[in-house]
């Protein structure tokens, strides 16, 4: 397996590259942190040819790459995408990505924005052939295809990034800075929550069972990909697809990549030695508690996470909840400040001092009014992503024209994504505690869960490298 650059080093050096290029405007040719890009990148002065698979949850991603030329749009489902594809008249449409990566040649890089359970097998395909990829969060199913996915991005020499559009920005930065600067103490404690699930999702749903009408043009067997072929309903689609452990990586899933993503960045986080999950409801079986009957995730879980000394930093536990469940408000935030923000949000908790910020590392809070104004008078020593709102997006871009790596290329998503999906599979088998060994990708103690870091992949669907 390709081994990891430090991630200290990988920070420290990309941030130097980035403050190259932000300031005076040129790319360098090769990143720390991310394989060389392929002999036919473009220049910085010639526009990228940019496809895209997956136009609901992509739609603003290819928005914000509007500058280059977008000159692919695939979905399985066009009949909800007829915006998006009056916007850009000069790309081909089409409903099979294979057939567009056959027939558009010109392609250099695709975003990839379908639901959970085809990240891995479309990201892996665009790969194979060459094509820099932009994949949304988390970069796949299951622990083994982040794995996986973050190996071929060297092998097959492609630039990479996922689409958790906070660590392109300003507070995950502000964070990583006051707690590398020692503000607010060792941290040893972390919790992160979001008010997700926003959709219908119990461990108490039976799985749909009679068929419903596909919509006009759909290609119902494509959607399901490497999942169980189930029959069409509306329970999955449009949208509702996250609910289900065949095709979404629940309320976890969905946000994980970008609240964790403040602690996992400033704290140095990569595998945790156990994962322990509680969840809402939790049936009996055969002696043996599990979660209803393995088709949706909870309602609401509590997850624990927790990590080895790393350096100078002590261990520390970060706690994931979901649901409507949320740590206890600290007594030092002001009465009139949020907890968070709508979304969601993270508490550190050092030894000196309480930090707080919301989904995406936004509006971060030092909860002591003289480390807040001390906070003020230090140093950037990060280098900030240009792009406003289009940053995430145009950081990729500059990484796939040959300049320094992408802020969440996959030397540093695909281990949060793994940590991200071992939420998952804690809350699959509550009420217990996994032991994890993060190299060997193996839970040492319990096999049934061991058995769901790979899935199982349908037949013409396979996971191939």
């Amino acid at each position: 397996m390709t081994p990891q650059l430090d991630r200290r080093s990988f920070l420290r050096q990309t941030g130097l590259a980035a403050a190259a290029i932000a300031v005076t405007g040129c790319a360098t040719n090769s990143s720390p942190g991310q394989a060389p890009a392929v002999t036919s990148t473009p220049t910085p002065s010639r526009k990228l040819n940019i496809a895209a698979i997956g136009l609901g949850v992509g739609a603003s991603n290819v928005r914000n790459s509007a500058d280059e030329n977008i000159v692919g749009l695939c979905d399985l489902d066009l009949g909800r995408c007829g915006g998006l594809i009056k916007q850009f008249p000069k790309a081909g449409v089409f409903t099979d990505f294979r057939k567009m990566l056959d027939q558009q040649k010109e392609i250099d890089a695709v975003i990839i924005a379908t639901p959970d359970h085809s990240h891995a097998y479309i990201a892996m395909e665009c790969m194979r052939r060459g094509k820099h990829v932009y994949v949304q969060k988390p970069i796949s199913h299951s622990v083994f295809e982040a794995r996986i996915l973050t190996e071929s991005a060297h092998k097959y020499k492609v630039v990479t990034q996922m689409g958790n559009q906070g660590h392109s920005g300003e507070g995950i930065r502000q964070v990583t800075e006051w707690i590398a600067a020692g503000l607010i103490g060792k941290v040893r404690e972390v919790h992160t929550w979001t008010n997700r699930p926003i959709w219908p999702q119990s461990s108490e749903m039976d799985r749909p069972s009679e068929a419903q009408k596909a919509p006009q043009g759909m290609d119902w067997d494509q959607w399901c990909g490497p999942a169980p072929l189930r029959p069409f309903h509306a329970s999955y689609h449009p949208g509702k697809w996250r609910a289900w452990w065949d095709f979404g990586t629940g309320s976890l899933g969905d946000m994980g990549c970008h609240i964790i993503d403040p602690a996992f960045m400033a704290l140095d986080l990569r595998y945790p030695i156990s994962v322990e999950g509680n969840v809402s409801t939790v049936f009996e079986t055969f002696g043996k508690k599990t979660t209803g009957k393995f088709e949706s995730y909870p309602r609401s879980s509590v997850v624990r996470f927790k990590f080895p000394a790393r350096g100078d930093m002590p261990p520390v536990t970060l706690t994931w909840w979901d649901g409507g469940l949320m740590p206890q408000r600290p007594d030092e935030l002001e009465d009139d400040m949020p907890f968070g923000d709508p979304n969601g949000g993270c508490l550190f908790i050092g030894d000196k001092a309480k930090l707080v910020c919301g989904c995406y590392g936004l509006n971060p809070r030092i909860l002591n009014p003289d480390l807040r104004e001390e906070s003020k008078k230090l140093a950037k020593t990060l280098a900030r992503i240009p792009g406003n709102s289009s940053g995430h997006e145009k950081d990729w871009i500059r990484a796939c024209k040959g300049g320094p790596a992408a802020s969440s290329n996959f030397d540093y998503s695909g281990p949060l994504s793994e940590m991200v999906l071992m939420g998952n599979l804690a809350s699959r088998y509550p009420d217990r505690k996994l032991l994890w060994d993060g190299p060997q990708m193996r839970v040492t103690n319990d096999k049934d869960a061991d058995a769901y870091v790979r899935r199982v992949y349908r037949k013409g669907f396979e996971l191939g490298t």
